[in-house]
């Protein structure tokens, strides 16, 4: 699909999933917005069309924002069926609408898992990821005040590899995309990112037990490795890591 130039203008039905709450009936509702700038991203064209839905007097669309630079996690929903839309390793809210076609029609749906309810609209609950980290726990190391920065020494690769696991942001997109609605790719981020560190030895074997143990009570299905959860990450974390999660649990 070729992209529309810059600087142009595209015209875009959003076919937006319209739910007031959980239990309450749901469907499809459509919105023809009209030469609408190329620069802007799918988060600021709903903002606009909820700006028109208030100035009519009806309820705007709910959907969940914060940072809008792909970093926070806070966004996330269906577009066309795509968790987070078309682009690999772009959270919804860095889509910008010259990657569509003048004329296209784009369904707008929540994530749709157990784990996940529905509160409106495109907005689900991802308190369960909240949980999951939870019962990870903390490193108890008592630290101290901040420590010389080369007293710990730790190798380039296991640090870039540390954070690599680090950049995961918690947006459920891998849930939504598995046809189990399997949070093990969050997990294992988790797990391997204080599991390569130094400072996350102490609680490691624990850690894993408990957070896994605490996803399949949150209702998340296990992984089928079909690899869905490592096509739409935003930040392309490696289904590697579900493997590392897996020996971790077996003692290393």
């Amino acid at each position: 699909m070729s992209a529309a130039p810059a600087s142009a203008t595209i015209s875009l039905t959003l076919r937006v999933w319209r739910q007031a709450g959980p239990g309450q009936p749901g469907g499809f509702e459509g919105h023809r917005l009209e030469r609408l700038s190329t620069d802007l991203s799918l988060l600021e064209a709903l903002d606009l069309l909820n700006d028109r839905l208030l100035r009519a007097g009806q309820r705007p669309i709910s959907f969940e924002h914060d940072c809008r630079e792909g970093i926070c996690g806070s966004c996330g929903f269906l577009v066309n069926g795509q968790a987070h839309g078309p682009q690999a390793a772009t959270s919804v809210c860095q889509l910008y609408l010259r990657r569509f076609r003048d004329g296209d029609t784009l369904t707008l749906e929540p994530w749709r898992a157990r784990a996940l309810p529905l509160v409106a609209d495109l907005t689900v609950d991802r308190g369960a990821f909240d949980r999951i980290i939870a019962a990870g726990g903390y490193c108890s190391v008592n630290t101290g005040s901040a420590p010389e920065a080369n007293a710990c020494l730790i190798g380039r690769d296991q640090a870039a590899s540390a954070f690599d696991a680090a950049t995961c942001i918690g947006c459920a997109a891998c849930v939504a995309s598995c046809r189990n609605a399997s949070a093990s790719l969050f997990v294992a981020a988790k797990l391997a990112h204080l599991g390569q560190l130094p400072q996350g030895q102490p609680e490691r074997s624990r850690r894993a037990r408990a957070m896994v143990a605490q996803m399949a009570a949150e209702g998340f299905g296990g992984c089928s490795s079909h690899l869905e959860c490592e096509a739409a990450c935003p930040k392309q974390i490696s289904a590697d890591w579900i493997s590392w999660m897996r020996r971790e649990l077996r003692g290393g």
